[in-house]
C-alpha cells in the first residue's frame, strides 16, 4: 500500500507542472470567467505543492545547506517575476507593491515560518535546537538588508516622497546583491558547518538518519519539473491577480493586502518543507528555509525592481510607514533574543507567531 501511495504521488507530482504550463499557454492574456478562475487556482495551488515536492528531491541529492538554498531561491525566483510583470502592469497603483510584497515576505519568513517551526520543533522535541552562529549570521544580513532598502528610503531627502534616487537605488540593489552573495559564500563553502542540522548535544545528526538520497537522474527530472512548475505558478498567478485585486478592493481593503496575499502564496513551498524539517528535529533547516527566504527576497528583488524600474510607467515606492518600521523593530529584536541561546521554547515560537498576527490585522485595518 505504501508503495501504491508513492506511486501515485509521483504521478501527479510529474503531471501537474505540465498541466500548469498547458493551461498557461491556454489562458495566458486573456480575460478569465470565474469558473477559469476556480480551475487555474487548483492547478496553481497543485503547481505549489509539485515545486515543494520536486525540490525537496534535488534538496536531498545536494544536502543541507544546499537544500534550503535552492528552495528558498526557486521561491523568490516566483515573487520576484510576479512583482516584476504585476507592476509593468499596473501602473501607479503598483507603485508600492514591492515594498508591500517584500515586507510581508520578510515578517511571514522571520516571524510565520519561524515561529511556527520552532512551536512544532518544541512541542514535539521539547526543545528547538538550532546553531545560533550561522542563525545569527543569516538574521543580522536579513536586519541590514531590511534596513538599507525599505527603511531608509522613508528619511532620504533627494527626492519627495519615501523613493530612492536612482543613485540610492543602484546602490542598494549592488548592496543587497553583495550582502546576499557573502551570506551564500559564508553558508555553502566556508562556514556551512554553521548551518547544517544539530541534535540537542550540538552535534550533527548521523547520515543513516536520512533516507537514501535520489539517484542523479531523478534529481535532473525533479530540477526540470520545478522549473515547468515555477513557470506555471508565475504564468498563472498573474493570470488570477486582477481577480484579486478586485476581490481586495471589493472587500474595501488596502492594496498593500494585494503584496501579502502574492507573499503568502509564493512562500507557501517554504513553509511546508520548513515544518517537516521542524518535525524531524532539523529546526536548523527550517531556519534556514525562513531566513534565507527573507534574505532572498530582499537580495534578489531589489535589484530586480531597480532595472525594472526603467521601464516602470510609476513611481517606486520602498519606504515603510511608521508602524510597519515599529514592528521590524520588534521582529528583529525579538529575533536576535530567539537566536542567541540556540534553542528555544514553544513560548519563542508563540511570540514569533503573535508578531505576525499583529502584523495581518494591521494591514487589513491600518
Amino acid at each position: 500500500m505504501t508503495d501504491r501511495i508513492k506511486s501515485l504521488a509521483g504521478r501527479w507530482t510529474h503531471a501537474v507542472p505540465v498541466l500548469a504550463v498547458v493551461l498557461l499557454a491556454l489562458t495566458w492574456g486573456r480575460d478569465l470567467p470565474g469558473g477559469i478562475v476556480a480551475v487555474v487556482t487548483l492547478v496553481l495551488a497543485g503547481a505549489v505543492l509539485a515545486a515543494v515536492h520536486h525540490a525537496e528531491v534535488v534538496a536531498h541529492r545536494v544536502g543541507e545547506p544546499f537544500g534550503s538554498l535552492v528552495l528558498a531561491v526557486a521561491v523568490t525566483v516566483i515573487e520576484v517575476a510576479l512583482i516584476v510583470t504585476l507592476m509593468l502592469d499596473g501602473g501607479d497603483k503598483s507603485a508600492t507593491l514591492a515594498r508591500d510584497t517584500v515586507f510581508a515576505a520578510v515578517m511571514i519568513t522571520c516571524n510565520g515560518i519561524l515561529g511556527l517551526s520552532l512551536l512544532v520543533g518544541a512541542l514535539r522535541h521539547k526543545t528547538a535546537v538550532f546553531n545560533s552562529e550561522g542563525t545569527g549570521a543569516a538574521l543580522a544580513t536579513v536586519a541590514t538588508l531590511a534596513v538599507l532598502s525599505l527603511v531608509l528610503p522613508t528619511f532620504t531627502t533627494s527626492k519627495t516622497g519615501p523613493e530612492f534616487s536612482s543613485v540610492q537605488l543602484t546602490f542598494a540593489a549592488v548592496a543587497s546583491l553583495t550582502l546576499y552573495g557573502l551570506f551564500v559564500a559564508t553558508q555553502t563553502v566556508r562556514h556551512r558547518d554553521y548551518f547544517l542540522p544539530v541534535v540537542k548535544q550540538g552535534q550533527v545528526p548521523s547520515p543513516d538518519q536520512h533516507a537514501e538520497a535520489p539517484s542523479t537522474r531523478t534529481a535532473l527530472v525533479s530540477l526540470g519539473l520545478l522549473l515547468l512548475a515555477l513557470i506555471g505558478v508565475v504564468g498563472l498567478a498573474k493570470g488570477v491577480s486582477p481577480t484579486i485585486e478586485s476581490g481586495v478592493e471589493a472587500a474595501g481593503l488596502g492594496h498593500g493586502v494585494v503584496g501579502v496575499i502574492i507573499a503568502l502564496l509564493v512562500l507557501l513551498p517554504e513553509t511546508i518543507a520548513a515544518v517537516r524539517a521542524a518535525r524531524r528535529n532539523h529546526v536548523q533547516t527550517s531556519m534556514n528555509l525562513a531566513l534565507g527566504s527573507a534574505m532572498a527576497s530582499i537580495g534578489l528583488t531589489i535589484p530586480a525592481v531597480a532595472v525594472a524600474s526603467l521601464w516602470l510607467p510609476g513611481p517606486l515606492v520602498l519606504g515603510l510607514g511608521n508602524t510597519h518600521m515599529v514592528l521590524l523593530a520588534l521582529t528583529v529584536v525579538v529575533g536576535a533574543l530567539t537566536v542567541v541561546p540556540g534553542r528555544a521554547t514553544p513560548l519563542q515560537g508563540g511570540v514569533h507567531l503573535v508578531l505576525l498576527a499583529a502584523y495581518l490585522e494591521l494591514t487589513i485595518n491600518p
